[in-house]
């Protein structure tokens, strides 16, 4: 198993993880937060299954298919948290076509809400745009 494809594993790994927020005892409180900072519905555990299962592929498939995989992915989940930031919806769940904007802000809490699909996305794109295949 190559680079790419270890880093596409361990992606599988974090999006499974995020997937099963919502159901680990405590992680949600009683308001539905995840950490108390932002909500997790059932549309998004989808969305992280679905990456989670898309990454796994990815490394099973090979280095190519991991780099294909983390660039996509690292530019999809990068946008949808800048976007966040900028208007506090991302377009990964159709927030931005459902909601109104509530403008840019760089809180404390639009930043940690945002914080992991703008990491997870960078540091996934970053490594594919690094990393080249051989």
């Amino acid at each position: 198993m190559t680079g790419l494809q270890k880093v596409a594993a361990v992606y599988a790994a974090i999006l499974l993880g995020a997937a099963a927020l919502n159901y680990i005892p405590g992680v949600p409180d009683a308001g539905g937060l995840a950490f108390g900072i932002f909500a997790l519905d059932p549309f998004d555990d989808a969305l992280h299954l679905a990456s989670a299962i898309w990454a796994a592929v990815a490394a099973w498939l090979g280095v190519r298919a991991s780099r294909s995989f983390l660039l996509i992915f690292g530019a999809l989940y990068l946008g949808d948290g800048a976007l966040g930031l900028l208007t506090g919806w991302g377009y990964l769940d159709f927030g931005i076509f459902t909601n109104p904007s509530l403008g840019p802000s760089f809180s404390l809490l639009r930043i940690l809400a945002n914080l992991p699909h703008i990491g997870l996305g960078g540091v996934a794109l970053a490594i594919g745009l690094w990393a080249r295949p051989r």
